[in-house]
Order: structure tokens, then C-alpha cells, then sequence
């Protein structure tokens, strides 16, 4: 399975990268966040992508009308999917945006792939193995595994566009506890990626996202040996309200560090 979802995302990111090297146009969704076709082609060669994989599964994509979650909360099973997950970095041309599938079983991310297309690159996480790694765009394949924290500060991935106020009060917090805070600025659901490459320790988010953005980047950080939890250190439940939104969430590289007794509160 591992390898056709693999080449489900680079169908899709081909895709995608072809509406990019173009003069696209952007539209605005019904909640304001931009869309444009790339994320419809990318939706579109992934459902197919899936239905043939697993015909019994559901799909819960972005790009496609949710179901009431009195149908929804009797999946146990189901693929959810971001096709183009940072449309905003892509309309930005930096780059920083990514192709998402994650499989959930039981509300958590069990198997999750996360393309992305500018860097031929797609990271793999399976948590029933566990395994977790990288494969470029020649096909090597780079095992991921998080970093042990250490005691020269911590090093925290936030967003290019969201946090504001809050988000700066709590990264001084952070100063004040660990030291030094090194931040590294990153777009869409890398962010998760790469503390899962052992490139970073933290990530704080304080703001809205939605599961789809997340849960792939969440099996392959959990598969690698980080973890993605609530500011209260309970797990991040998926399907398990009719809001799809997720609450403020942690996600860390270090697992068996005591972040509870460390980490400042949230304002």
C-alpha cells in the first residue's frame, strides 16, 4: 500500500505543479480561504486514487462536502485528505506547500503521506510498524527519526502566517524557561515534517486548523518518534465532534521529555 499512496501524491503533485507553472487564477471558498485548480486537480487524482486502492473506505477531503456527523461517527476507518495543503505559500510561490493523505483509524492518524511537490520529496509514516522516512525525487529512501532533547535551548518551527500576539507572548515564555528559542518560519504541514527529520523540537500552534491539515504530517512525526497532543497533554482526537477544527495543539519531536512540567502555560 505504501507504494501506491506514494504514487497517488506524485500524480497529484505533478498536478499541482503544472497549475503552478501557470498564470492561475485564485477563487475565495464560502470561509474565506483561497482556492484555486490545483487543489481541484489534486482532490480529483487522489479520490481516484483511493477509490481503486480501497473501495470500502470513506474519503474525507477538503475539497469535498463533509458528511453530518451523524454518518461520520461511524467510520472507524477512513482516508482523510489536504490536496494542497499551504494554497496560500502556493499562491506565494516559496514552495512551502504539500499533497496530504492520512489514513484514521479509531480517531488517530495510523499511516500518513505528505508530498511535496517543488522538492520531489514525500515523507511516509506508518505507526503500525512503526516506520518513517523520505523518499526524493530519485527514489532514495532516508529513514526519519526525531531528535532527544537537549540543553542548548529548543529550536521552534511556527507558521509564515499565523500566531500574531499570542503566539510571540508565548514563544517569551519559552525564552524564559528554555533560554534560547530558535525560530524557523515554515508553511503548511512541513512543519510537522520536519521535526519528524530531526530538524527542530516543537511546534506550538495557537489558532485554528482543520484535521485534514494535519493528520498525515501527525503519522509521520508519530511514526518517527514525536507525538501531537492538546496543551493539556491529552491526544488529538480526530472525528470525534461535528467541528471539524482542531483546539490549540502541541506537537513535539522528544516524546519522553516531561513537556507538561516544562512548558509555560497558554494565555
Amino acid at each position: 500500500m505504501h507504494d501506491a499512496l506514494i504514487d497517488i501524491v506524485r500524480r497529484a503533485g505533478t498536478a499541482v505543479l503544472d497549475v503552478y507553472d501557470s498564470a492561475f487564477t485564485v477563487a475565495t471558498k464560502d470561509d474565506d480561504s483561497p482556492l484555486t485548480q490545483a487543489d481541484l486537480r489534486a482532490h480529483e487524482i487522489i479520490v481516484r486514487g483511493l477509490e481503486a486502492l480501497t473501495p470500502a473506505l470513506p474519503i474525507l477531503s477538503e475539497e469535498s462536502q463533509p458528511p453530518p456527523f451523524e454518518v461520520r461517527r461511524s467510520w472507524r476507518r477512513y482516508w482523510l485528505v489536504d490536496p494542497l495543503d499551504g494554497t496560500k505559500e502556493f499562491i506565494g510561490r516559496n514552495g512551502e506547500f504539500t499533497v496530504n493523505i492520512a489514513l484514521i483509524d479509531a480517531g488517530t492518524p495510523v499511516l500518513g503521506v505528505v508530498g511535496v511537490p517543488v522538492r520531489g520529496s514525500v515523507y511516509v509514516g506508518d505507526c503500525r510498524g512503526p516506520a518513517a522516512w523520505r523518499e526524493d525525487a530519485d527514489g532514495t529512501r532516508t529513514p526519519l527519526a526525531t531528535r532527544a532533547m537537549g540543553p542548548g535551548g529548543v529550536t521552534v518551527v511556527a507558521s509564515r502566517r499565523h500566531g500574531g500576539a499570542r503566539l510571540a507572548g508565548y514563544l517569551d515564555a519559552l525564552g524564559e524557561t528554555f533560554g534560547t528559542v530558535r525560530r524557523k518560519p515554515v508553511g503548511s504541514s512541513l512543519k510537522l515534517c520536519i521535526l519528524a527529520d530531526g530538524e527542530a523540537d516543537l511546534y506550538p500552534r495557537l489558532g485554528p486548523t482543520s484535521e485534514w491539515d494535519i493528520a498525515a504530517a501527525h503519522a509521520v512525526l508519530a511514526a518517527a518518534g514525536g507525538a501531537v497532543m492538546r496543551f493539556d497533554g491529552s491526544a488529538l482526537a480526530y472525528n470525534a465532534k461535528e467541528s471539524l477544527l482542531n483546539p490549540d495543539f502541541l506537537a513535539v519531536a522528544d516524546r519522553s521529555f516531561p513537556w507538561a512540567e516544562r512548558l509555560p502555560s497558554v494565555a
